[in-house]
């Protein structure tokens, strides 16, 4: 089994500018694509995953970093992985590949914290929901080699 879970999604008119080139903030939909699937993937789909285990995820960090223009209508292939569990919160990956080039057009990581729904105060994280990710855990390094990258 795929440590990495991958979506492919296109290249939307919605998410160029005026130069036909993917502009920065698009990528945060095909990351949390990406996220919404790995979870449903691992048996945990966002519709019942914080009521199951009573908790939010929010997002504290995000970072990004651009590598290759993608255009309009390119195909592109969205890999999500997590690549650290701590006592209260999981670190996930994102690798955007451009298809046609073999490239990476973006990548980057955001950092999840579990709280709880009352008070948002961090928790720890279910262990249940951790056993379930698990299969998703992967080095960066790991991850890109099963790219190909």
């Amino acid at each position: 089994m795929s440590r990495i879970f991958t979506v492919d999604e296109r290249v939307r008119w919605s998410a160029v500018d005026r130069a036909g080139i993917i502009f920065y903030g698009a990528y945060v939909r095909f990351f949390e694509l990406a996220e919404m699937e790995l979870f449903r993937a691992a048996g945990a789909p966002y519709s019942e995953v914080f009521d199951r285990w009573d908790m939010w995820l929010p997002r504290v960090h995000l970072q990004s970093d651009f590598l290759y223009p993608a255009r309009l209508d390119d195909k592109l292939r969205v890999a999500a992985y997590i690549t650290r569990f701590g006592n209260t919160s999981l670190t996930l990956n994102f690798d955007v590949l451009h298809l046609e080039a073999g490239r990476l057009a973006a990548a980057g990581h955001e950092v999840l914290v579990c709280t709880s729904h009352d008070t948002l105060e961090p928790r720890p994280l279910p262990e249940e929901l951790v056993e379930l990710l698990t299969p998703f855990l992967v080095s960066q390094e790991d991850a890109r080699r099963e790219l190909g990258v």
